[in-house]
């Protein structure tokens, strides 16, 4: 089955369970999708048509089990170490890391940071786990007063620094993190350096911008992205993929923040694509990937479960539009990139499966779909995108659409 559009959606931090190794990483008993709707009451009727709730053996309240999934679905259990963004697309996209990326739970040495400091000119707070909410709110006064940049990481392998835009101007912010991503080498070799700017002040709260710039690590071998590329189709970043992959692998950017803005963007190159078939504009061929970042930005690392399940139901809404105008010759997968079980004491991510949706009238025209049961592997993703667009990838995975797997119920 060949289709000239696909689309991939990366539900930010959207877990079905917790995976097998998850008690290596402290992450027993997760299950994002299960305790976020058990505790927010939502209701997906869009993504229970597709056969979302067929992933569970009991119906979750608002997800029930479909009779006949309209999408042919599955669980995905990564083969990478970690559980970080990073590693999740890079797997997605065909690339298994074999080792850990380096994370820093006592956070980075001080030799490191000296040297550091030195070259931006500035002094350092922080330097420890913790959530950016909460290290700004501790830190934001000291820092207007000092002018010293706030550091921390997480249980990622990420080096943050956050700077108030009155007391750091963006540019010198994002100088600081490009002299910090050329110093973190080797053993330092953190995925992402990530810029976090904000405003306010102590009296009345201080927040973050949506000025957000993320450095990362260049994938360490070719993604199925580069092969289209060296295809010649079309690879359409939209949200912090470009960041992901260090801007390899993409024809077009577009690094549009928050899922309404996202889910619209998506939209309209949807719409594009379309009408560009009817009129003397060459339309697009090829993928559209997008990143849905709000379900892990803003709700799981928050522990804000209610949150969480509000941004579902705002997805499931405008997912039904979507399908309803699909193509014919047009893929939809929705997949995760790690959990983020917004119900639990950590604010970090979490080591479970996630899910895989295929949809779209061409799934609908041949009976339908039901459930899948790959072997490990997120790699799936992106084998499956590769042989539907046409393209032989040296990358590992199955193409679930022609796998020959026995489909259930």
């Amino acid at each position: 089955m060949h289709f000239g559009g696909v689309y991939v959606l990366i539900l930010d931090g959207m877990g079905v369970g917790q995976a097998p190794d998850a008690a290596r990483y402290g992450d027993e008993g997760s299950d994002t999708l299960a305790h976020v709707l058990t505790a927010a009451r939502c209701e997906l009727p869009v993504l229970a048509r597709l056969g979302l709730g067929n992933l569970y053996v009991q119906p979750l309240p608002g997800l029930p089990r479909a009779a006949r999934p309209e999408a042919l679905c599955c669980r995905l259990t990564e083969t990478s170490a970690g559980k970080d963004s990073t590693t999740g697309h890079w797997e997605l996209l065909g690339v298994v890391r074999t080792e850990p990326a380096p994370v820093f739970p006592s956070g980075f040495p001080a030799d490191f940071l000296s040297e550091f400091s030195e070259r931006v000119g500035r002094g350092v707070l922080g330097n420890r786990p913790a959530s950016g909410t909460a290290i700004i709110a501790e830190l934001g006064a000291e820092h207007l007063a000092t002018g010293s940049l706030i550091v921390y990481t997480s249980a990622d392998s990420v080096f943050q620094i956050a700077a108030h835009v009155d007391r750091v101007p963006l540019s010198e912010l994002y100088r600081s993190c490009e002299t910090a991503r050329a110093m973190l080498t080797g053993s330092l070799a953190v995925d992402r350096v990530i810029a976090r700017p904000f405003t306010g002040n102590a009296e009345s709260g201080f927040s973050r911008t949506a000025d957000r710039r993320d450095y990362s690590l260049e994938p360490p071998e070719p993604t199925v992205l580069d092969e289209l590329c060296a295809a010649g189709l079309d690879v359409i970043g939209v949200g912090k993929i470009e960041d992901l992959f260090a801007g390899r692998g993409l024809t077009r950017s577009l690094p549009v923040h928050g899922n309404r803005e996202l889910m619209l963007q998506v939209s309209e190159l949807a719409r594009a694509r379309r009408e560009g078939s009817h009129s003397a504009e060459q339309p697009w061929r090829g993928l559209v990937i997008c990143n849905l970042v709000d379900f892990d930005m803003l709700y799981g690392h928050r522990n804000n479960p209610a949150g969480y399940g509000e941004a579902l139901t705002a997805f499931d809404r405008w997912l039904g539009g979507f399908l309803g105008g699909m193509r014919e010759d047009e893929l939809l997968l929705i997949t995760a990139d790690h959990g983020n079980d917004p119900t639990t004491p950590s604010t970090d991510h979490s080591r479970e499966q996630v899910p895989l949706l295929l949809a779209g009238p061409a799934i609908r025209a041949r009976g339908g779909g039901g459930v899948l049961d790959p072997p490990p592997g997120f790699h799936h993703v992106g084998a499956t995108v590769a042989a539907a667009l046409g393209i032989a990838t040296r990358r590992p995975g199955l193409d679930l659409l022609d796998a020959g797997m026995e489909v259930t119920q």
